[in-house]
């Protein structure tokens, strides 16, 4: 019998000093070169899919009062590669394919016909700053509908004139605060901020409200997710 008892006693104490040591073996993991890149992977993976299942598609990011906003003039001028890639605006159009009943060039003109909305919300960047800005445009959602888009497809993907790229997942293209953004404390975005077209999307960190857009696909597969999850960062990274 006391056999018994001091084998189960045994048997708990090692699962419970198993479970600590679990943390440590997976630090020692982390320090041999050739795991490091897969575990980081498939940390991200785990995050990314865990924030997927938790995003609330009706649920609204913060916004703010006017009195809230940051000046204009102190809002930072943020890209990955130019400040103005040099659009030519007569003859910008964002050019729509993939699974959509209505694909080809759609004009600045045509997407202010849709509703506007404006909204104070905070931009978030990845470099570790925030601001709280003034932002209108046309709700992605109303223009898919507009071009007839497939909403059970997986992804919108979107181009941009400095060859930059972004992918959203579909219930995060169609959330009430994502916007095709044409202005900007009441103003035309200028080239700087992206003029004539960017992403506004309050849910999002900054990485995934591209600027300068050119090319829009609504698509189940994408080859290329983003310029930088494509170098190792978060796919969703939901706010």
């Amino acid at each position: 019998m006391n056999s018994r008892i001091d084998e189960r006693k045994f048997k708990r104490i090692s699962r419970r000093e198993l479970l600590k040591l679990t943390p440590i073996v997976a630090l020692g993991a982390f320090a041999v070169p050739a795991l490091q890149k897969p575990l980081l992977k498939a940390g991200l993976g785990f995050s990314d899919w865990a924030s997927g299942k938790l995003f609330r598609p009706g649920h609204l990011a913060p916004t703010f009062a006017d009195s809230d906003l940051t000046p204009f003039s102190k809002f930072p001028i943020n890209d990955y590669d130019v400040d103005d890639p040099g659009v030519d605006f007569d003859r910008w159009t964002l050019t729509v394919a993939g699974a959509v009943q209505k694909p080809g060039d759609y004009t600045l003109a045509h997407l202010q016909t849709l509703p506007k909305f404006t909204q104070n919300t905070r931009h978030v960047c990845v470099e570790g700053w925030d601001v709280i800005g003034n932002f209108g445009g046309a709700r992605l959602s109303d223009f898919l509908k507009t071009i007839g888009a497939d909403t059970t497809a997986r992804f919108v993907t979107v181009q941009c004139a400095d060859d930059y790229y972004e992918s959203l997942d579909m219930a995060t293209a169609l959330h009430p605060q994502t916007l095709l953004c044409y202005e900007m404390y009441g103003q035309p975005l200028t080239r700087e901020h992206g003029a004539p077209l960017r992403l506004n999307i309050p849910t999002k960190v900054g990485y995934k409200q591209a600027k300068y857009l050119t090319d829009l696909k609504v698509t189940n597969v994408i080859e290329r997710v983003g310029y930088w999850e494509d170098q190792g960062y978060s796919e969703f990274y939901g706010l």
